[in-house]
């Protein structure tokens, strides 16, 4: 049995980040990864496909809309749905491949099957061709993430009921298409398809669009896509059930009423959430506690009830998010190497990828209000933005806000072009407690999109914004 100094079990960003920094802190490192490809949902069914698709749309969608005001004729565009989804598996697998090549790099030993404790030091793996091999690990790292969630009378035929992974596959622009949840990958895959021509109907139970983030965000938002793509919301409705046939699908829904609603369409995309993936992992015969929520315990070190056994990504508490996960991988490791690492969860930013994009970082003003802190906002809409205007991005704008003493910013929400981009001025500034008055005295090149993020801070350290 081959012994190794630290097992990661799940080869997705916050795994293989893990691996590659406990190699750099030289540790004998494993990788274990039930499916062929590395990267895990991210890299082959989650943020780089979906974003590939998401540029190829755009692209379609401005060459139809924007390309004559600009200046340049063309003829109609057509759609090939093949030739883009044919893309995306070309991003995924130059993307994939990358990773492959720095476990080569890094010299981690990769193992391509089912892992699962024997015991807390025992790992085995059970290969496609039915063998199982051993390995010893003196410390183990779960980074096993998620799967879609799913909710009661639903049944995901994968053919008209689909989820995310089958809405990155298909061969045909749906005519109607129904997202059950109106969250980010709901509104990225709608995004895609709606800009393609698809009718978007949007079920969703809350009062809003992307629930977690500042109330102003999810206005905007919901405006936007109206606007742009005509998406339709239906809001306060708790789907009961869907029922599809060869070629429709229908929605049942009870409205705020207490009504049944039907919807039908061609298509329906379930895109309610994430759940942990923590079946057939041995957690047991390694003594390994789960919450009520069916996340793995840990502490705030990300360590198990399990001495030797910790934990990252999607399968603990927090955001379901890949820098995250990559950020714990990374946190994890360097304590195991006797370091003292450090993560601010306030500071994880948040993105949307529709377009206009809609980022966010810190605490949202409900939140604000929640904890009864006194606060101040600045604004600035992209609308007064020279650059935007330029680019004819004018949809959107950016809200800082900072505590009404100290100046301290305590969160920024964003929405608007290249926002998923622009963020991580806001991440830098809070990390170094940087006050509004801190940024809006920065030289901030002319003309550009962060321009007001800086104009955005002028509003706040006194309604001193120069452009509005």
């Amino acid at each position: 049995m081959e012994k190794f100094d630290v097992t990661i079990i799940g080869g997705g960003p916050g795994g293989y980040v893990a691996a590659i920094r406990c190699a750099q802190l030289g540790m004998k490192t494993a990788l274990i990864e039930k499916y062929p490809s590395l990267g895990g949902t991210c890299l082959n069914v989650g943020c780089i496909p979906s974003k590939a698709l998401l540029d190829s749309s755009e692209h379609y969608y401005n060459a139809v809309h924007h390309f004559e005001e600009h200046g340049i004729d063309i003829k109609a565009p057509k759609v090939n749905i093949k030739q883009m989804i044919e893309r995306k598996r070309g991003v995924v697998k130059m993307t994939v491949e990358g990773i492959n090549f720095l476990m080569k790099k890094n010299k981690i030993t990769v193992y391509t099957g089912f892992g699962s404790f024997e015991n807390k030091t025992t790992i085995q793996i059970k290969k496609d061709d039915g063998t199982i091999e051993k390995i010893e690990s003196a410390k183990t790292i779960i980074a096993t993430g998620s799967k879609p969630s799913s909710l009661p009378g639903i049944d995901i035929d994968k053919k008209r009921v689909i989820t995310s992974t089958e809405a990155l596959e298909l061969t045909e622009v749906p005519k109607h298409l129904i997202i059950i949840g109106g969250g980010v990958i709901g509104l990225e895959l709608g995004s895609v398809y709606g800009r393609l021509g698809s009718k978007v109907t949007v079920v969703e139970f809350m009062d809003r669009i992307i629930a977690g983030m500042d109330g102003s965000l999810s206005k905007e938002l919901q405006r936007v896509l109206k606007k742009n793509l005509s998406f339709e919301f239906l809001f306060k409705h708790k789907v009961t059930g869907t029922k599809a046939t060869a070629k429709e699908v229908t929605v049942t829904a009870l409205n705020a009423k207490d009504e049944t609603v039907e919807i039908k369409g061609d298509y329906c995309l379930v895109a309610v959430g994430r759940k942990p993936y923590t079946e057939n992992l041995g957690l047991e015969n390694a003594g390994v506690k789960l919450d009520n929520r069916g996340r793995i315990e840990t502490d705030n070190h990300l360590k198990t009830n399990v001495d030797n056994i910790y934990a990252i990504g999607d399968v603990v508490k927090g955001a379901m998010l890949a820098h995250k996960a990559e950020e714990e991988g990374v946190f994890v490791a360097e304590q195991l190497a006797g370091q003292k690492p450090h993560i601010d969860y306030n500071l994880i930013p948040g993105v949307v990828y529709t377009w206009p994009e809609v980022a966010a970082v810190g605490l949202t003003e409900e939140q604000l209000k929640e904890q009864g802190k006194k606060y101040k906002v600045g604004s600035f809409p992209f609308k007064a933005s020279g650059r935007a205007r330029a680019s004819m991005d004018t949809d959107g704008f950016v809200k800082v806000l900072a505590d009404e003493v100290t100046d301290e910013i305590l969160g920024v929400h964003m929405i608007g072009p290249r926002t998923a981009d622009m963020i991580a001025e806001a991440v830098i500034a809070m990390e170094y407690k940087a006050s509004a008055e801190d940024i809006s005295r920065m030289s901030h090149a002319h003309p550009t999109f962060t321009e007001s993020m800086k104009e955005a801070c002028l509003d706040a350290t006194g309604k001193r914004a120069l452009h509005i």
